[in-house]
């Protein structure tokens, strides 16, 4: 049977019958690369996306589960995930189908441990699906004995999806890192002829562990041994090349420079403009990343010297530099909606409720608003004007109605770069009448975490479009990297990378989003991206990683486990210089009264460390009267966040300069002031420190929120007020 054909998802040997599981029928190669598994063996599989790697780990784990059973053992089965939407994927595609009614599976995100605990959840099911920071936050309660916890010792099996995540400090490593010391401990227990603590079997799955940034083939070797010695892998299972090759459909358009860009050349006008006012010499080509990285080095440095003329100035330079970006990305409207926007926020939060409380404009804030205003309708006449839109767009636009208009059944995804990007392709796609003359139906599905100036998605949302997108109600996904990694979408045919390669793994991974038969992967290139050169780059080591796993099966056993103890070692040593460091970090001796707080925008002093309290080991509040007299608070345009106890509704702004100081937040019915640190310059016995980007910079320990003291002088003003 050929290998190369095919692409489509496995199928089961039978159908559901009441009362027993669905049978698991293995390909030839999946049998093979599980057999050490099979036989008790810590091993990690290396199939390309689509081969079956998840369904030939729910066939070990239910091999596992039978042979414990029979062997009169309890069997405990945990499947990690680095990702909240895998977490259902798993438990509801692949795991529950195949292991029910036999065997009790379950699935634990952060929203279920609000109503279960995960040690129940352990305790009355067989397989636990769970992404891997819940498992090691029980790990953790169980080492501090402040909590009920679990022990590795409580599980037989541990399946770890996208296991080329198990390095340096990421959670999966902190896991294994305590499987690795147990695992040394077991030997000196084994020597002293004393029991040893059972560990349970590893099973590792990935697409590609990568070459970690590895330039030369023996540095490549080293790095996949060092993923295999984390993970304790016994052996990395794959295939021999020509064996995975597939028909590769893939091809790279690269774009022409346009041969006017008046739209570009107006924002360069206007930050040559800025330049010369804040009398700057910038590094790098506008709109270039080394241009990014310069005016984040002058804003950080104004900071710091006070020098608010520079720092309006860079923060003002960022945005344009982004807006140029936009423009050879998506449309000149996008990059103009972008612009206006930011300036619209900005001077909204220049205004009061009321004409009581004036907040200044600065020479060089006004300078920048009307520098704006002066060229905003010549920007504006210029977006209307399709001749200057970006080639790659175009490129774009005649490979998507391509795809739609010669599949019966076209299904796609198109990456890119920025959740801005994402949402605005979408919007492009939507408002375009040539793409609903071809029924395409667009949607995106963005990260959440909130890092980004642009809302983020929930899981429920995420996992809202990637059920419309399965079930065909969505037929075009605009992604971010968020979707690159594990989602499993099987009727996807053609995949797009729009201006955005990352790494070898990266381009591994979304090749292998096209699961269908016919399948094709296009790279269009974006100006100033250097995505054709990545392109090549990649595919160069991807090559290599190829040739460093064939190098590392070529090895003999004995010098193959001597490797991985060496690493282990180093693994564990590595880890314990990290935690020495990490506690001394945590060493919060600075006195809260010699920690000052400055406004950002204006350096007004704002309070000491003294007026702030924590509430649950997460936000830094300030309920003090005087500080109440120095900011203003305003509507927030995005929805409240709603969340047991507290819920933040609307943000605070500097009353003196306007400059944004955090959420505003209401605890348990008490209005508690939210500051996010980042926004304010933070000084120690005098001294302003370089970097504060968050909290856990500030080396002090502020008091804990006092609840009830703070609701009884409410109570009591109140009483005041009535009598």
């Amino acid at each position: 049977m050929s290998l190369q054909i095919k692409k489509t998802e496995l199928r089961c040997a039978g159908a559901a019958r009441d009362g027993e599981a669905d049978d698991i029928t293995l390909r030839d190669y999946q049998m093979k690369v599980v057999r050490p598994a099979l036989e008790g063996k810590n091993i990690i599989i290396c199939l390309p996306t689509g081969w079956g790697k998840t369904r030939a780990a729910v066939y070990v784990a239910k091999k596992h589960l039978d042979s414990r059973k029979a062997a009169g053992q309890t069997g405990k089965v945990a499947v990690l995930v680095n990702k909240i939407p895998l977490v259902e994927q798993h438990y509801s595609a692949e795991f529950l189908p195949f292991l029910k009614p036999m065997y009790k599976v379950e699935r634990v995100s952060g929203a279920s441990l609000l109503k279960i605990s995960f040690v129940d959840t352990l305790r009355k099911n067989d397989v636990i699906i769970c992404t891997a920071q819940i498992l090691e936050n029980y790990l953790d309660r169980s080492r501090t004995g402040e909590d009920e916890g679990v022990n590795l010792s409580d599980l037989s099996l541990i399946i770890v999806d996208e296991c080329h995540h198990t390095q340096k400090e990421g959670v999966y490593n902190e896991i294994m890192v305590r499987y690795l010391k147990q695992k040394i401990k077991n030997a000196k227990l084994k020597k002293e002829q004393k029991p040893t603590v059972p560990l349970p079997q590893i099973l590792g799955l990935t697409a590609s562990p990568g070459v970690g940034g590895a330039t030369k083939l023996d540095k490549a070797v080293e790095h996949i041994l060092r993923i295999c010695a984390n993970l304790d892998a016994s052996k990395i299972m794959t295939l021999p090349p020509d064996q995975l090759k597939r028909d590769s459909k893939k091809t790279v358009k690269p774009v022409e420079d346009r041969k006017e860009d008046p739209f570009g050349d107006v924002i360069k006008k206007i930050m040559n403009a800025i330049h010369y006012h804040a009398q700057l010499k910038p590094n790098g080509d506008l709109g270039s990343q080394i241009y990014e990285q310069w005016v984040v080095q002058m804003e950080r440095k104004a900071v710091l010297e006070g020098d608010h003329k520079v720092r309006a100035c860079a923060e003002h330079l960022r945005q344009y530099n982004e807006g140029l970006g936009l423009s050879n990305t998506i449309r000149m409207w996008d990059a103009l909606n972008f612009l206006n926007k930011y300036h619209e926020e900005e001077m909204k939060n220049k205004t009061t409720p009321d004409e009581e409380q004036v907040i200044q404009i600065t020479d060089t804030e006004r300078f920048l608003f009307n520098l704006f205003k002066e060229y905003k309708e010549e920007l504006r006449k210029l977006a209307n004007n399709p001749d200057y839109e970006n080639k790659s767009l175009s490129i774009l636009r005649t490979k998507i109605l391509q795809e739609f208009s010669t599949r019966q059944d076209a299904r796609g995804i198109v990456f890119t770069k920025t959740r801005r990007g994402a949402i605005a392709l979408t919007q492009w796609i939507q408002e375009n009448p040539k793409f609903a003359d071809l029924d395409v139906k667009a949607a995106y599905v963005i990260g959440g975490g909130d890092q980004s100036v642009v809302k983020p998605m929930t899981a429920a949302e995420q996992k809202d479009v990637l059920t419309k997108f399965r079930s065909g109600e969505v037929n075009l996904l605009i992604a971010t990297s968020v979707a690159e990694e594990g989602l499993d979408i099987p009727k996807c045919n053609f995949v797009i990378r729009y201006g955005h390669v990352g790494n070898e793994i990266s381009m591994i991974q979304t090749e292998g989003r096209g699961r269908a038969e016919d399948s094709t992967h296009t790279v269009v290139d974006v100006k100033d991206s250097g995505v054709a050169e990545k392109e090549c780059v990649n595919e160069y080591r991807k090559d290599m990683m190829n040739k460093a796993i064939d190098k590392i099966g070529a090895l003999k056993q004995d010098a193959y486990d001597k490797k991985i103890q060496e690493f282990q070692i180093q693994a564990i040593m590595e880890y314990r210089l990290r935690m020495k460091m990490k506690q001394k970090a945590d060493i919060k001796n600075e006195d809260p009264s010699e920690v000052k707080f400055s406004c950002r925008g204006c350096s007004q002093e704002v309070c000491t460390g003294e007026d702030i309290e924590v509430i649950e080991d997460i936000h830094r509040v300030n309920v003090t009267p005087q500080f109440r007299e120095l900011f203003i608070r305003k509507e927030s345009t995005k929805r409240k966040d709603s969340l047991l106890d507290y819920e933040t509704n609307g943000y605070i702004v500097c009353g003196k300069c306007g400059q944004r100081w955090g959420s505003m937040m209401y605890f348990r019915g008490i209005q508690c002031p939210s500051l996010h640190v980042k926004n304010f310059v933070v000084a120690i016995s005098g001294k302003n420190m370089p970097k504060c980007s968050k909290w856990t910079d500030v080396p002090a320990r502020f008091s804990a929120f006092d609840y009830v003291a703070h609701a009884d002088q409410l109570v009591e003003s109140s009483d005041e007020e009535d009598a």
